[in-house]
């Protein structure tokens, strides 16, 4: 069993779910991991679907040189850079799955539970070749991932009673 970076605050109320060596972008993937973080998980699967359908736009924040700019990514904490990471939005997506799955065996309220956790971290990348002219070689080398993510269930909080209705203390 692998270990998880941040083990949730209430293990019985949330649900895990982790990929390992997957073969899509590291940078897209992070970006794509840091629009979903705190979302509720029907709003964040809609949000990749609309991803997918080329609706709505990833913001890319942290690694954004060369990205152009969209109108589906203004208003969402950036300067308008976003794209539409396809590849990783289906990883991310089928992990949310996963989790979702995992938590209708733990017996969780899929209704209330939110990504509570999501993480993106390089994996080995992997080398290949290509050949240049002159019987050069360069590599040719891939970015994948691992990817974690936590479901966990929205906490109500016990409301505080008025003051006229409280006991008073002798």
């Amino acid at each position: 069993m692998v270990k998880y970076s941040q083990e949730p605050v209430n293990p019985t109320k949330s649900c895990k779910a982790r990929g390992s060596d997957l073969r899509c972008h590291f940078k897209n993937t992070r970006e794509t991991a840091f629009a979903l973080r705190k979302m509720p998980l029907g709003k964040a699967k809609r949000y990749l679907e609309d991803v997918l359908a080329h609706k709505q736009a990833i913001p890319f924040r942290r690694f954004c040189r060369g990205v152009g700019r969209t109108a589906q990514a203004k208003n969402r904490h950036s300067n308008g850079q976003g794209r539409w990471p396809v590849k990783s939005a289906n990883f991310v997506l089928d992990l949310l799955k996963n989790a979702e799955s995992n938590a209708e065996t733990k017996g969780l309220d899929i209704g209330s539970l939110y990504i509570s956790h999501i993480q993106v971290n390089q994996a080995q990348k992997q080398r290949r070749r290509t050949y240049r002219a002159h019987g050069r070689i360069n590599p040719y080398m891939s970015h994948p991932c691992h990817i974690e993510l936590t479901l966990s269930e929205k906490e109500e909080a016990v409301r505080k009673e008025p003051e006229s209705q409280l006991a008073t203390s002798k």
